[in-house]
């Protein structure tokens, strides 16, 4: 079985990462026993420059894209549905502020190295999109870290410190140099960028590329 290396360039407050990550196992559970992925999540800010009390995220989406309150408000019902029907909980998506991410992704830089991050990425997508909670509320990544089996005086003090910045940072700037500038970004083998939250078959295709590349080498 080939080996086939992901990196997801992915933001906790992005609704696309938390679908193309769905899309990503519909199209790992179509290649069950065909290629051996290995994922990496990566970082990035959709709104580094926020403050900390964030904003309502009609208010921020109108100014963002231009755009009146009503066809913002649909946009992101039809994102709620897709998610829906991924069996992903969006109900608070209407109700979340748009927040600033950093703190959250210097604790999943934390949790990588306990082997815990996807489990708590899929929980902040939860706190965030179905619950309408700040991800890099130090009390809500605590909470979410005990949730999945990670100490939550640790992630508590990671999210109030400076810990992984210059990780996290460094990554973010990495994936930007490799052309990623907008988020969900699948970067396979270092080689081949997907941008988006493309349907599960177009990942099945490009990982099946990937490995058949990989094993004629």
């Amino acid at each position: 079985m080939q080996k086939v290396r992901i990196d997801l360039v992915s933001d906790v407050a992005c609704p696309w990462c938390a679908i193309g990550y769905r899309r990503l196992e519909q199209a790992l559970e179509t290649l069950d026993g065909e290629v051996d992925v290995e994922l990496f999540w990566q970082p990035f800010e959709l709104n580094p420059d926020m403050p900390p009390e964030g904003e309502p995220i009609l208010e921020h989406l109108c100014r963002k894209y231009g755009k009146d309150a009503a066809s913002m408000a649909q946009s992101q019902r039809e994102i709620m549905a897709v998610a829906e029907e991924l069996g992903l909980n969006f109900r608070g998506a209407q109700e979340r502020r748009a927040n600033n991410t950093f703190a959250a992704h210097r604790v999943l830089a934390w949790a990588a190295t306990q082997n815990l991050e996807t489990p708590l990425q899929l929980a902040l997508f939860d706190a965030y999109f179905g619950e309408a909670k700040n991800p890099s509320d130090p009390e809500v990544l605590r909470e979410k870290a005990i949730e999945v089996g990670l100490d939550g005086d640790i992630a508590e003090s990671i999210a109030r410190s400076d810990q992984y910045a210059d990780e996290v940072r460094a990554a973010e700037q990495r994936f930007m140099e490799a052309g990623v500038t907008a988020v969900p970004g699948f970067i396979l083998d270092g080689r081949y960028l997907i941008s988006g939250a493309q349907p599960a078959e177009v990942l099945v295709d490009a990982l099946r590329q990937v490995a058949e590349e990989n094993a004629s080498r």
